[in-house]
């Protein structure tokens, strides 16, 4: 069952139609089961709109408030969130994570930074001890096992993606210092003076708004080529699927790294409001600190082009030609994406319940969609 343009629901400004064009066009051919895709300009939300269904069966239409697991587009909340006590003085970016996790030092971890977490330089990509998932649902067990273990190579030497464990290199550091956990930091310092929807830990009551993640072909495909690389920690020590957020147990818990639930409207909102002129969030100083590059080169497990602010990805390719060299943001597996320009004042989100994997090639939705939104300014 193909989705006509005429079943795109939501509104755009009549100069971004070309975006609805693009949006529509995902569906009607076969790319897309359920999706949403928002912009905002200079403060201003010129697209918001979502199609398609939240379930395999097709029962379930996409409504204006349903929410996605955004997987790792959640790390770009995580270090805006991060940013904000920068900019507050409650943490350092140069500063050893001991200073204010001080258990966080053994094992010859003590001069390990947020720079270097955030970068994905903290030779931590993943645990060297066994844990299962219900370890990463309790957040203890995890943080004390990163806090426990010695570097898996030697930090600041290279960049490997750190799937899972970024976010609670940086969450943990964030509750010793605030006393919130980050979920409830985020949904307190970010969500709530945006009002938008935002959860790391989504309550049981607003689990019907959430889509069920739908593994199309070659999603995996990443996953099972992290897992035969030499730095297969990343994806193991608790293993997942694409199939994981279906389950209550993973959407309730913290998992800052992976586990955000959102919408692309709150998602454009987040990111649109930092470059707007007056954000609510960070000063133009502070965000220019938190965008300030840490990394260019390749990732070490997979050799492909990386590069990273404070966690923000930059350089990104599927920020699409026309993006600015300030571009920031983060993409999330199978298909999500988020970032803002400076330069263009623009926020961007594209958010979806069908998990694609198109290899080496740029996801086509994404691609479409990004380029029709250069196209309409």
């Amino acid at each position: 069952m193909a989705v006509s343009a005429a079943t795109i629901q939501g509104t755009s400004d009549p100069a971004f139609a070309v975006l609805r064009e693009a949006f529509s066009s995902i569906f009607a051919d076969g790319l897309e089961h359920g999706a949403a895709v928002a912009a905002m300009v200079d403060g201003k939300v010129v697209a918001d709109l979502w199609g398609g269904f939240t379930d395999p069966a097709r029962t379930r239409p996409w409504q204006r408030d349903t929410l996605v697991n955004v997987w790792s587009a959640t790390k770009g909340v995580m270090s805006l969130a991060v940013a904000m006590l920068v900019a507050r003085g409650e943490l350092r970016y140069d500063a050893p994570i001991a200073d204010v996790w001080p258990e966080f030092g053994a094992s010859g971890k003590q001069d390990i930074s947020l720079d270097l977490a955030l970068s994905h330089q903290a030779g931590l990509d993943g645990l060297s001890i066994p844990m299962d998932l219900e370890g990463l649902y309790a957040w203890t067990p995890y943080v004390d096992a990163l806090a426990a273990m010695a570097p898996l190579w030697v930090p600041g030497s290279r960049c490997i993606y750190h799937a899972l464990s970024f976010g609670h290199l940086a969450g943990e550091p964030l509750r010793r210092v605030d006393g919130r956990s980050p979920g409830r930091f985020i949904a307190e310092e970010i969500a709530w003076v945006l009002d938008v929807p935002f959860f790391i830990g989504l309550p049981v009551q607003e689990d019907h708004r959430a889509a069920v993640m739908i593994e199309g072909a070659h999603t995996s495909d990443w996953l099972a080529e992290t897992l035969a690389s030499p730095y297969p920690h990343s994806c193991r020590n608790p293993s997942f699927a694409a199939t994981t957020p279906n389950e209550r147990a993973w959407r309730a818990a913290e998992i800052p790294g992976a586990n955000g639930h959102g919408d692309a409207r709150g998602l454009a909102t987040i990111y649109g409001s930092l470059v707007a002129r007056g954000s609510k969030l960070l000063s133009a100083d502070a965000l220019a600190e938190a965008i300030r590059p840490r990394f260019d080169g390749v990732d070490g497990c997979d050799g492909t082009p990386a590069a990273y602010a404070a966690g923000f990805r930059l350089k990104d390719a599927c920020y699409g030609a026309k993006a600015s060299l300030r571009a920031f943001g983060h993409t999330g597996w199978g298909g999500t994406l988020a970032f803002a320009d400076p330069e263009a004042r623009i926020g961007f989100a594209f958010v979806t319940c069908h998990m694609q994997g198109f290899g080496d090639s740029i996801d086509p939705r994404r691609q479409r969609l990004v380029e029709a939104l250069y196209a309409s300014l």
